[in-house]
């Protein structure tokens, strides 16, 4: 087959790939894989009721899909539902042992539930937290957003070595991840290492990193020149 028709082969639009879809499961209704294929088409178009029917499709017939339990739980997170984020992400890890995203995930939600209306609460979700971004670590040692959200969850116990540590090995990882550098350039200033946190701040804006203004207030006496 020429590269021609190779090229003709490929669906022209998401709506022709959508109904391609469709048609593989007139024939395999049970093919888990083409479901979940078709619930990311369908999120890309943002139906999402149509995504998440597709997505418990793909689970029903392939119940180790642990994607398709993180995309319903994106869902759920668009739609401001922590708690179902959580939930399906803990199912995810479930189906599928090792499943890193899933780790990170729980412990995003579990960050943002820190409400400061329970400080014995938030020191709890926050240790969850760290316990979860740790194994998503163990099981994906470049992931380095679990690297950053595990500095920001040692920032938030005031542990600020540790979680400079953190962002140290997500840059080590990706030497340009913006989130690191902003992330090391709080922490450093915690530790009073101005210049140290003003290198990695201007860092994270030459990455195109939106620094918080209050960063930037802070940091601005310690500049020279």
């Amino acid at each position: 087959m020429s590269d021609t028709q190779k090229r003709g082969d490929l669906p022209r639009n998401a709506d022709e790939h959508i109904a391609r879809l469709r048609y593989q499961l007139t024939q395999n209704t049970e093919c888990g894989t083409t479901h979940y294929n078709l619930g990311v088409a369908l999120l890309g178009k943002q139906e999402y009721m149509e995504a998440e029917k597709a997505f418990h499709d793909a689970i029903e017939n392939s119940p180790t899909l642990a994607e398709a339990y993180v995309q319903l739980g994106g869902i759920c997170l668009q739609r401001g539902d922590l708690e179902g984020c959580f939930r399906f992400n803990q199912r995810a890890t479930k189906a599928r042992a090792g499943f890193a995203e899933g780790y990170a995930n729980m412990a995003f939600v579990l960050i943002q539930l820190v409400d400061g209306k329970d400080a014995k609460e938030d020191e709890e979700k926050i240790d969850k937290a760290i316990k979860h971004l740790k194994k998503a670590i163990i099981h994906n040692k470049y992931f380095v957003q679990a690297y950053a959200s595990l500095g920001t969850a040692y920032y938030m116990k005031g542990l600020y070595e540790e979680g400079i540590q953190a962002n140290l090995e997500a840059v080590q990882i990706q030497p340009e991840f913006p989130i690191a550098h902003n992330n090391l350039a709080v922490g450093y200033l915690e530790l009073e290492d101005y210049e140290t946190a003003i290198s990695h701040c201007d860092k994270a804006r030459e990455l195109g990193y939106d620094v918080a203004p209050d960063l930037l207030k802070e940091l601005a006496p310690h500049r020279q020149g």
